[in-house]
């Protein structure tokens, strides 16, 4: 009876030998998921603090800096964070409304601040599975104010 026993203890290790690599990546994959939920919420909150600051101060490199300021976790640069003016009439049209800058023209025009973040996971599987993910925040607000 005891040899009975026994048999069915070395049949549980073998069961949880199988199972535990797999309960360890499901495990991997909930925390890398969160990780992609934390850097897609950083990169548009990122976006809309910069955003903020380009309907107020037109200056570009003090909007980029407050875009990587607001994103350190993610250590982005100033190269990751794309600032453009576009007028109402033209809304996607990239620059249609930079020449306005430093002119009282600029009022009513969109500021639109994009930054753009490539993440990848943590664990190699998980990469080689998903592969490189491109996060990107864009927001658009109108100027309310001429900074010359």
């Amino acid at each position: 009876m005891s040899s009975l026993r026994n048999r069915g203890r070395g049949q549980t290790l073998v069961e949880f030998a199988l199972v535990l690599p797999l309960l360890i990546l499901l495990i991997a994959g909930i925390f890398d998921f969160g990780r992609a939920i934390y850097g897609y919420n950083t990169v548009l909150n990122a976006s809309r603090e910069a955003a903020r600051v380009a309907i107020v101060h037109q200056t570009e490199s003090t909007i980029k800096q407050k875009a990587v300021d607001h994103a350190v976790a993610l250590g982005l640069s100033a190269s990751d964070v794309t600032v453009d003016y576009r007028t109402v009439a033209a809304p996607n049209t990239s620059g249609s409304c930079n020449s306005n800058l430093g002119t009282p023209q600029i009022v009513g025009c969109i500021a639109v601040v994009r930054v753009d973040y490539t993440y990848e996971a943590s664990v190699p599987i998980i990469t080689a599975l998903v592969g490189s993910i491109d996060l990107a925040g864009e927001t658009r607000f109108p100027v309310e104010h001429n900074a010359p």
